[in-house]
């Protein structure tokens, strides 16, 4: 067998990167001398045209693979950015006030209510319950306050559903309750959480910042701020508001002038 037959015997069997020679390419012997330099110059174009196929399948698939990549890395920023700004917000309303006035909250009918607007007051802030054996306080609290509003006190009720689930009603419900049973005209806040996990920014600072410091452990616990919006006095559940003790909180608390 002359040599440039047994070269065509070695290109068809070629494999370029894992792919023969297309067998069109190779369809004959050359016939003489003059006419193998052609035919080889065809084959060699072949081997070219199978290696550049390959070499831009490979490229596309690693183009593909950091466009991929890219992606999941912008997902993951994104992710991470939401994450931080939930992380957050979620810090941001639970973060301790600087003072016991310094909250905005919700009134019982559901719109906003400033503490700040009682600078200059003495605040008596109240957790009532409605299912409570300490519920009837609230004929007492009325009575306080009706009898020391004039000189600047003010009575607050924070409804809460955190002791033996004795306030769960809704807050339609809650002032319907307290007005219509115990003639309630001091304000009253939306429901709210005065302990654990999700407890409010306002009880946070209250049981944080009182010279009597403490998570609230019952309905009707008694926090007395001054007129210049600190914590002076705290009282237990148990202790009736017309309770001398109480009385005579609330009027040292009154004969003293806010501080400028």
């Amino acid at each position: 067998m002359s040599p440039p037959r047994k070269l065509a015997d070695r290109l068809r069997a070629a494999d370029v990167r894992g792919k023969s020679i297309p067998m069109a390419i190779l369809p004959f012997q050359p016939h003489s001398i003059t006419e193998a330099p052609m035919r080889y110059a065809i084959i060699a174009i072949g081997f070219l045209l199978a290696a550049s196929s390959s070499f831009a399948g490979r490229a596309e698939g690693a183009e593909g693979a950091a466009a991929a990549g890219a992606a999941a890395a912008a997902g993951t920023s994104t992710d991470k950015t939401d994450k931080t700004d939930k992380t957050a917000k979620t810090d941001k309303e639970h973060a301790v006030p600087t003072s016991a006035l310094a909250s905005t909250m919700n009134d019982i009918d559901g719109k906003p209510y400033a503490l700040s607007q009682n600078l200059g007051k003495v605040v008596m802030f109240v957790n009532v319950a409605s299912r409570c054996g300490n519920t009837p306080q609230y004929a007492a609290l009325e009575s306080l306050y009706e009898k020391y509003k004039g000189q600047g006190l003010v009575v607050i009720g924070v409804p809460a559903n955190n002791f033996g689930a004795q306030e769960p009603g809704t807050d339609k419900e809650i002032a319907q309750f307290c007005t219509s049973k115990y003639q309630v005209t001091f304000p009253m806040l939306s429901k709210v959480s005065v302990k654990g996990a999700d407890i409010c920014p306002l009880y946070a600072y209250l049981t944080t910042k009182s010279p009597k410091s403490g998570e609230v452990t019952w309905n009707f616990a008694k926090f007395l701020v001054g007129r210049d919006g600190e914590v002076v006095d705290r009282f237990d559940p148990s202790l009736k508001p017309d309770d001398a003790q109480i009385t005579k909180a609330v009027e040292t608390a009154l004969a003293k002038a806010a501080k400028k």
